[in-house]
């Protein structure tokens, strides 16, 4: 986490001295903003303490009892995805992601009560002091020495890796600047991926295989202002703050979600047995439920909804528009619309919309209108809950001069739409748009001047019910 407050004051010109009570303002207010953009004492360090877990910790360690704890070997557990830490200047022989996925695994384990970890990867180290033990054994003892316990072979071997790191999955930002004070942020989002699989010893048969994903964040905000203070004195002061969660403990979290996760299973399909065959029955049933729910994301994390939009929709709304004619001091006015919608394809969708509205001016012209157009939508996100979507549409907009009587007076307009729809379920969606219609001629606000025609200007907000 980095933290910045530099300042700087460029001095007045020689033989003018400083106001030494504006000076001592300055100073007092850089401290004072130091102080409240720092979460640490400056200079202090913080005492070593017990390592944090990851927030799967406690669902892999409250699992229901085992029959018995099945011993399980681990030789290796490592980083298989080659990739070395990014760096903008120079290279650097640091590797992206911790390379201690074995000791990680082995803490899983040695928590969970359904695993009965034996040391295999320090196999040559602990043979080597069994070595010694009897050598010395031998020579206090003789023929006398009592031998050696024998050592405990596996049920089950454990493998797999860090098999996938992948950086900027998703990365933008954003800023602002008003004069003198502005400010940004930038947002990244990696994520690493973990394989584990248990294979048993007694046939090499792989009994079961899980994976899981855990996504990084980065995050940086920072803001800076310059003032003139006085005719010479110029004050510039920028704060910022970074947040970058540790990889060593999305690793973790990674592989305490395998170790779980490849516990119910091995539950469900009868490879492990628990005490309470209910208790079992519960967390099975949950887990279902969650894999269910992630199977429906995508790679970027985003719940998909397959049956969004499967049959025909019905849209009202309302919004407003802004004539661009002939006539001066357009203003706002409202409208209301109804609209069928049909799905061409998960991305396409044909539609019928009415809309009827005010258009005029603030001066005398005024005219209530009904436009009647078929449209064309296209979803870029169809099966996400929040999707943008482009529209065109094309159409005759007629004039009411007079209540409930319609005439002659008709324009052919076309134009487009861009906005969002965020689907509450499957069947209703919530849309906003922003709208922009073109007529044909130049009389929709009965008035023929200039070499433009008549525009409309606005926005629309509706709900849709799909059948």
């Amino acid at each position: 986490m980095l933290y910045a407050l530099p300042l700087f004051i460029r001095s007045p010109m020689h033989g003018r001295p400083f106001p030494v009570t504006l000076v001592a303002l300055l100073a007092s207010t850089v401290l004072l903003l130091g102080g409240c953009a720092s979460m640490d004492p400056a200079f202090e360090t913080r005492d070593a303490h017990p390592g944090i877990e990851s927030t799967v910790h406690d669902s892999m360690t409250t699992l229901p009892q085992p029959a018995s704890p099945v011993v399980t070997a681990v030789y290796q557990f490592r980083d298989q995805t080659g990739q070395y830490k990014r760096k903008e200047r120079g290279s650097t022989f640091s590797r992206a992601v911790t390379q201690g996925g074995t000791a990680i695994l082995m803490d899983a384990l040695a928590d969970s009560d359904w695993f009965r970890p034996i040391e295999r990867k320090g196999l040559s180290n602990l043979t080597q002091e069994r070595d010694i033990i009897r050598s010395i054994r031998q020579q206090y003892e003789g023929n006398q020495a009592e031998p050696l316990s024998p050592l405990l072979f596996a049920g089950i071997l454990l493998e797999g890796g860090i098999i996938g790191f992948d950086s900027n999955v998703i990365s933008g930002g954003g800023g602002f600047r008003l004069f003198s004070i502005g400010g940004s942020g930038e947002y990244r989002r990696n994520q690493v991926t973990v394989y584990l699989r248990a294979v048993s010893t007694q046939t090499g048969e792989v009994l079961k295989t899980v994976h899981t994903t855990k996504t990084i964040i980065s995050q940086q905000l920072q803001g800076n202002a310059t003032r003139f203070v006085a005719p010479n004195l110029f004050l510039e002061a920028e704060a910022g703050i970074s947040y970058n969660e540790p990889k060593t403990l999305a690793v973790t979290e990674a592989i305490d979600a395998a170790v779980r996760d490849l516990t119910i299973e091995g539950m469900r399909d009868g490879l492990f047995s628990p005490a309470d065959t209910a208790a079992a029955r519960a967390v099975i049933e949950r887990y279902e439920e969650s894999k269910a729910k992630a199977g429906r994301r995508d790679y970027f994390g985003r719940l998909l909804q397959p049956d969004n939009r499967s049959g025909l929709g019905l849209e009202v709304g309302g919004g407003g528009n802004v004539l661009q004619g002939d006539v001066q001091g357009s203003s706002f006015n409202p409208s209301g619309t109804l609209a069928l919608r049909q799905p061409l394809s998960p991305r396409w969708a044909l539609g019928l919309t009415n809309t009827v509205g005010r258009v005029g001016a603030t001066g005398d012209f005024g005219e209530t209108v009904l436009a009647s157009e078929l449209d064309l939508t296209y979803y870029f996100a169809p099966r996400a809950r929040f999707t943008p979507f482009l529209r065109a549409a094309g159409g005759v907009v007629t004039q009411f001069p007079e209540p409930y009587r319609l005439t002659n007076t008709a324009s052919i307009l076309g134009g487009g739409s861009i906005g969002v729809e965020y689907m509450v379920s499957a069947d209703l969606g919530l849309s906003a748009a922003f709208d922009v219609r073109y007529t044909a001629d130049d009389a929709l606000d009965n008035e023929d001047v200039g070499s433009f025609n008549d525009s409309l200007w606005g926005g629309s907000a509706g709900v849709t019910y799909y059948f």
